[in-house]
Order: structure tokens, then sequence, then C-alpha cells
């Protein structure tokens, strides 16, 4: 819960793994699940004399991420060592990025139920990733703690926003928005469950109307929006309280206990001064030039909300829909390439955020997978426009064609489900429901204008959904009130 007698202020620090092949200073792969300890090397051991090379494409995502958050991009940055032991830090310091980073005064705007707000981002840097304890309760470890170094020298962009989130809700806001971007670019897969995009939240209180912050406590990396929102909530009740009672709240480190819903202490917080930083002495300044970036800036997707602003300027869908239809790179892929082989906008989003989710909902797969292809699904939605099936046979054609891979036209062709549209035959089907069906008809002309549903249905059945509906009703219509 949100506390109303103090204000709640909140700053988050993001850490996102980025999706290359190989590591942030050695040629080792970053790929994911590998047995212990198989995928490293002298440099991400930290070995005496081992000496780091930038990955050049990790400055790439960097940039490419600045400018998606509206940073400004550093002709000069430098690397600096963080200097703190921990076993799994082979080096004793991990390279990081602090006086001069790769990005700086970026912003992203967020909506919440209350209103518009604009975050400020800080700054992006580049750093290192350490490795992974195997503690006793693991099946690997079996009651003793070993260390796992795959993931050390993973690379990793290093997010962090202004204090100007001011409840859990503006702050998972920012989470979401912040992960759909770097999706949408292609430099994180966005995992939380495997650590690829994870947050630490600084969060503190203090009176309204006082301008100097609270005691900030650091929850520390939470994977699931919806742990860091019970975090960030059970935080403020508990400062709230301590203060309440007198007592003063302490800056340190804490982890959030997923099963009970509670913060627990974990160590002082330490200050910038605590970790020693200086330059790394093995790695150049990086310099990049006006030319890269505005390569970089060339090659950018589009972004979600302008996405969201094209799909409801050029096919007439409204904000809700095109947001649904935006909110993953991959199925506004395949919505913007079915709209360009069928070309109505809001017919093709009806039927992909209606009948193509719910297969991929109840199949649990991604849009990626999806048997039926935009182009197949445009086929489809052809027949429909020119009348050849009605839409509940379309229905019908997309649940065979999701079975079988086939195209609608084939479908449509081997199973005869033509629609009907010849006046003369569904005149007769008509006629035949009428005489069957006398007292309807009288409660009709008595007024009871809802049996019309139950005719046109009637004939629908009789004609094994091929009628064409218009028609049927056009002719019901005719024959009731002739």
């Amino acid at each position: 819960m949100e506390s109303s007698q103090y204000e709640v202020v909140i700053g988050l620090e993001v850490h996102v793994q980025l999706t290359t092949k190989t590591k942030i200073f050695c040629g080792c792969s970053t790929r994911f699940g590998s047995a212990p300890n198989s995928q490293t090397c002298p440099v991400c051991l930290g070995m005496p004399g081992a000496l780091p090379v930038l990955n050049r494409q990790v400055v790439e995502y960097a940039i490419r991420t600045g400018l998606a958050t509206n940073c400004t991009i550093a002709p000069r940055s430098i690397f600096a060592r963080k200097n703190y032991f921990y076993p799994d830090l082979p080096k004793g310091y991990q390279i990081s990025q602090f006086e001069l980073p790769i990005c700086e005064h970026g912003h992203l705007d967020i909506e919440t139920e209350a209103g518009s707000k604009r975050v400020g981002i800080t700054r992006i840097h580049m750093e290192e990733d350490a490795g992974k304890l195997l503690h006793g309760d693991s099946p690997e470890a079996k009651n003793s703690s070993l260390v796992d170094l795959n993931r050390a020298c993973t690379p990793l962009l290093e997010i962090v926003s202004e204090p100007d989130m001011r409840s859990a809700d503006e702050a998972i806001a920012y989470l979401k928005k912040l992960h759909q971007i770097v999706m949408y670019l292609g430099v994180c897969d966005g995992n939380l469950e495997e650590g690829s995009f994870r947050c630490d939240a600084n969060v503190s209180i203090r009176p309204w109307g006082q301008k100097e912050f609270g005691t900030r406590a650091e929850l520390k990396n939470i994977n699931s929006f919806r742990f860091i929102k019970q975090a960030i909530e059970y935080e403020v009740e508990r400062q709230a309280d301590l203060l309440d009672e007198g007592g003063k709240v302490v800056q340190e480190t804490r982890l959030f206990d997923s099963a009970t819903g509670m913060t627990r202490s974990m160590r002082g917080k330490e200050e910038a001064h605590d970790y020693r930083y200086f330059p790394d002495p093995d790695l150049v300044p990086l310099v990049v030039s006006p030319e890269w970036i505005e390569a970089v800036r060339r090659e950018l997707p589009e972004l979600p909300e302008a996405k969201i602003e094209r799909f409801v300027g050029d096919f007439d869908l409204n904000r809700t829909e095109a947001e649904v239809l935006a909110a993953d790179r991959a199925m506004a892929d395949y919505y913007d390439a079915t709209v360009a082989k069928h070309g109505n906008g809001k017919l093709c989003a009806n039927w992909v955020m209606g009948e193509v989710q719910r297969r991929l909902n109840e199949d649990g797969i991604a849009i990626g997978d999806s048997p039926v292809t935009p182009e197949g699904l445009a086929a489809l939605l052809a027949r429909l426009d020119d009348s050849t099936i009605s839409g509940k046979i379309a229905k019908t054609v997309f649940e065979e064609m999701w079975r079988t891979g086939k195209a609608a036209d084939a479908i449509i062709e081997e199973k005869g489900l033509k629609q009907v549209t010849d006046t003369g035959a569904i005149e007769q089907i008509v006629d035949e429901v009428l005489a069957a069906n006398a007292d309807q008809v009288e409660e009709y002309r008595g007024g009871k204008e809802k049996v019309l549903g139950f005719l046109v249905g009637q004939v629908m059945k009789a004609s094994r959904g091929k009628a064409n509906p218009a028609l049927v009703n056009e002719l019901l219509l005719k024959k009731l009130k002739g």
C-alpha cells in the first residue's frame, strides 16, 4: 500500500543483459544454461596478465538504447574498476563506467491511471556481470557453495533513473515501457526468469512538503514486475511504520522474500567511495564519432509509441487496440504484414487480436511459431470480403488452417464451404423455415421482433452455415412484412 502521510520517492537501477553472442571483454559464449564453468577463459576468469578487449557490438547496443531513451551519447567515455570482494567476482573488481558513462540525461514518458509523467534517466553505462553462486539448497551444490563463472564478463547495460517516481504503479509503468523498448531494439531478450532484465529499487519516504529526500533502502535484484510492486509497497509501509513509531530508517540493501511478501536486511548500503572507483588502465577511453551515432540512429526500428500512433492514424484503430497490437514487436510485425497483404486495418486487427491471439494462448506458443502466416490470414480475409465464405465459415476455415497448415482456398474447395449467394436457393430455404415455424412468424408479426434472430439461425442451420447472412436477413424481412 502507499502511505497517505508521506510522499514516496523511487529511483530504479535496471540491469539489462545484452543479446550479443560473446562477452563484453572476451570471445566466450553468452549462451544460457550450459554446464558450469564451461564458457570461461583467462580474461573472464581474471587470470594475471589476461587483457580485456571491448566488444564493439556492446557499444552499438548501448548507443541504440541511449537514442531510444532520449539520452545524449557521450563522444568520449571511460571504463572504471569498481572494487569489491565477493566469491563470484574473480578479479576482485568489476569493469564498469563511473564518471564518464556512454549515455546521460534521457527520459521516458509513462502513463498510469493517475495520468502522464516524464521520468528522467540519469545515465546508461556498460559493465560486465559477475558469476553466480550455487548454494547448498541447489542439486549441484549438495550442502556446499560452488561458483559458476559462465556469467562472469557477460555484457550488461545499467540504466539508472532519476528519483522521479512517486508510487509503485509509476515504477511498474516505467519498467514495463523500458522492457518493451529494449526488446523492440533487439538488445535484450527480456527474459525476467533468467535474469536478463532485473531491477534494484531505491525507496524512501518523506513528509509531504519536505524538500530533502528521506533515507533510502535499496531493494536488490528483483526479476518480476509483480514482485517489484509488492516489494516497493511493503517497503513504503515498513518505513512509514518506523517513522510513526519514532524510529529511523537505516540506509541499507534489502532482499525481497516472495514467499512472505516482506523485505529483509542484507547488508549496509555502500556509497560510491566505498568501491574506490578508478579508470581501468587496461582499457583506453572509448571515442564514439558523430558518424557512428548517426549510423545507429538510421538503423533504429520503429519504436512502440511511434507504432501506436501510426496504427491509430493509418488503420483507424482506437488507442487501446493499437497498444495491444504494438505491445510485442513480433505481434506488431505480424499485423503489419497482414495489413500489407489485405488492406483493411480494422478487419485485420480484429482477427489478429481475436482468433490468432486465442489460438496462440491455447497452444502456448509465440506469434513467430503461428502455423497461419500473415499471407495466409490475408488470403482467408479476402475470401470473406468477396463473400466466398461467411464470417462463421471463415472461423471454421481458420481452425483447419491452424491445424493443417493448408491454404484457405484449398480448404474451402476441399470441404465445399463456398457461401450460397443464389437468391433462389436461399429463398427456398427461407420459405421452408417460415412454414415450419408458423408460431414464431405470428409472434414476430405481433411485435416480438427478437424472433427474427431465431429464424435467421434456423435458415443458417438449414444451409449448414453457407447462406449469405445479409441475403437471409433481407429475404426474411421481406416475407415477414409482406
